[in-house]
């Protein structure tokens, strides 16, 4: 408030709370709470630095994200007077530009301004002060003029200026706010622009820019078709480079490159019945529409042919090789983006002649998993807890590329089935998360099928995905808040145990099903009770079980059953007659 103060005599007093903005600004957690208060902090590089800007003077202006400005005049003006003073009156309401776009525009216009008349990084009319060196000094702009006076920036020769504005928009891109004001400055062109740049420093600034403004969907859109996808592939087949810079690289291209997301966005941004519906209106179509298999092919083939020659063998190879690295995290990203390429590339030739089973076997090994009790005991519980998160998503983007994979026939001809077999059935029994197990699961019974009988007939494999995926599962949604999900649930955990699974009620105690069945017999519809009675009858039959049953409640709830005569009261009465009481 004193900062934006421009009142008589405020001078000094504006002065110092600028300088102790710029202090606390140093702060990640201050510099938030500055940015959301309407200021970003801008790097001061110096009026030398600005001499390389070459502004295009009489032509006719566009938007700073590259939109053409529709031309109302009938012709230009004698010395170019209509074409500049556009900028300057783009407030006016018959304009028809949305906010956003105005903003952008009338920051532009400031800022080259001040550097036409050589008033840029100055207050008052004199050059700030400064004890620290240019390379090191700040200042802090509003919004509009914080945001347009990066993007400019961007545009000069002086390497140490672009790579101290590249990690400025990295530390303003807060929010999504924030980003979309940098999306329609312009700032991803030059962004894309600067990663093909001679200098290690701007470029592992610039990509560090690109991946926080990357979280945005809608600046991925806009980053895929400047083609920021050619210059990051070449990045990464580049063996040189420096861990962090392939860590965000591979962020960059695993957000673009999402198998999750490929389909639905090829599909919904083709039009539908005549009228164009974007991906925001995704969620309003019919779910009833189906999309014929033109449609999808063309999406398919739209995209081979954009990313074919790009995503070659020699990156696919880079890829395989992160996987074979000790880094879950990276490990991650490197299969999704190959889950990916089997989508644009059905065949799979080029992946499966790259030993993509080493890149598997090296997943499937995590280390987190082999860690012995007295490994972890030395540990924090929460460095532990994070360990073991990383390990399962690499873990589950294994399964879902294997998964895939395996729909290739010359795959299944050549896969040492019996080995992932063995080593998804051992994923599937430790400690990982259970929302991690599900294409654990899925990948192992599609294994199963493919490899033929299962040869160890105490354990088969089908009865271990009950045990250790299917059964906690459904425990699980049985604890929901949806009457729906739980009924459902508890239906078929009875269908489970009523076919004789072996160990399936030792696994549902163990899995701690006990409670929230005693709960669900009390709340439940008449089907959900039916059937958790039934299970908690047979999980009755193992006095073991007894105490648990009691003390999650279920005598003065089975009590209430058979008192008050509900369809089920028989079913309570025999339960009753198990338990000691």
């Amino acid at each position: 408030m004193l900062l934006k103060a421009n009142v008589e005599g405020s001078k000094v007093i504006r002065k110092e709370a600028r300088n102790a903005l710029i202090e606390l600004a140093k702060d990640d957690y201050y510099r938030i709470l500055i940015i959301e208060e309407g200021l970003v902090p801008v790097p001061m590089v110096g009026a030398d630095a600005y001499k390389s800007f070459r502004p295009e003077l009489h032509s006719w202006p566009s938007l700073p994200d590259g939109t053409e400005i529709e031309r109302t005049s009938q012709g230009p003006s004698k010395f170019g007077a209509n074409e500049l003073l556009l900028g300057l009156n783009v407030s006016d309401k018959n304009a028809n530009i949305d906010e956003a776009k105005m903003n952008a525009m009338v920051g532009r216009s400031r800022q080259h301004f001040l550097v036409r008349i050589g008033a840029i990084e100055s207050e008052d009319g004199r050059k700030p002060q400064s004890e620290f060196p240019i390379d090191r000094q700040l200042t802090l702009l509003p919004w509009i003029d914080g945001v347009a006076r990066l993007v400019l920036i961007l545009g000069l020769e002086d390497e140490r200026a672009i790579a101290r504005a590249a990690e400025s928009i990295a530390d303003i891109s807060i929010n999504e706010h924030m980003r979309m004001l940098f999306k329609e400055a312009g700032a991803i062109k030059y962004l894309v622009q600067l990663l093909d740049h001679s200098s290690d420093a701007v470029r592992l600034a610039t990509t560090h820019a690109l991946e926080r403004l990357s979280v945005s969907r809608g600046v991925c859109q806009i980053m895929e078709a400047e083609g920021v996808v050619h210059p990051l592939v070449n990045t990464l087949k580049n063996l040189d480079i420096s861990e962090s810079l392939m860590e965000k690289t591979l962020d960059i291209l695993g957000r673009i490159l999402d198998p999750s997301k490929e389909m639905k966005s090829k599909f919904y941004d083709i039009p539908v019945n005549g009228s164009e519906k974007g991906l925001d209106a995704a969620e309003s179509l019919d779910p009833s529409i189906e999309l014929t298999g033109n449609v999808i092919e063309a999406a398919v083939s739209e995209t081979t042919t954009s990313y074919g020659k790009v995503l070659d063998s020699v990156f696919i190879g880079r890829m395989i090789g992160i996987m074979k690295t000790s880094y879950p995290d990276l490990q991650r990203k490197a299969a999704s983006i190959l889950e990916f390429i089997t989508i644009i590339d059905p065949s799979m030739d080029t992946i499966i002649s790259a030993d993509i089973e080493s890149g598997l076997d090296a997943i499937f090994q995590q280390k987190a998993l082999e860690d012995t009790d007295s490994d972890i005991e030395g540990r924090q519980p929460e460095k532990y807890a994070l360990d073991i998160e990383e390990a399962s998503l690499a873990i589950s983007a294994g399964a879902r590329l294997l998964t895939k994979l395996l729909d290739s026939k010359q795959f299944c001809q050549t896969i040492n089935s019996t080995h992932f077999i063995k080593l998804l059935r051992k994923i599937l029994k430790s400690n990982v998360p259970l929302h991690y197990k599900d294409w654990v699961a899925a990948c192992l019974v599609k294994l199963s099928c493919l490899s033929g009988p299962d040869q160890d007939f105490e354990n088969p494999i089908n009865m271990e995905v009950t045990l250790y995926e299917a059964i906690p599962r459904l425990i699980e949604q049985i604890k929901s808040f949806s009457s729906e999900a739980r009924e459902a649930a508890v239906i078929e955990l009875n269908r489970i145990i009523s076919e004789g699974v072996v160990d399936s009620t030792r696994a549902v105690a163990s899995e701690g099903g006990i409670f929230p069945l005693v709960k669900l017999i009390e709340e439940g519809s008449n089907r959900a009770v039916e059937a958790g009675l039934a299970i908690l009858y047979n999980l009755s039959m193992d006095s073991e079980n007894h105490s648990a049953i009691i003390a999650a409640g279920a005598v003065p709830a089975l009590r209430r059953i058979v008192l008050s005569q509900r369809p089920q009261w028989t079913r309570a009465l025999r339960l009753l007659r198990n338990l000691p009481v």
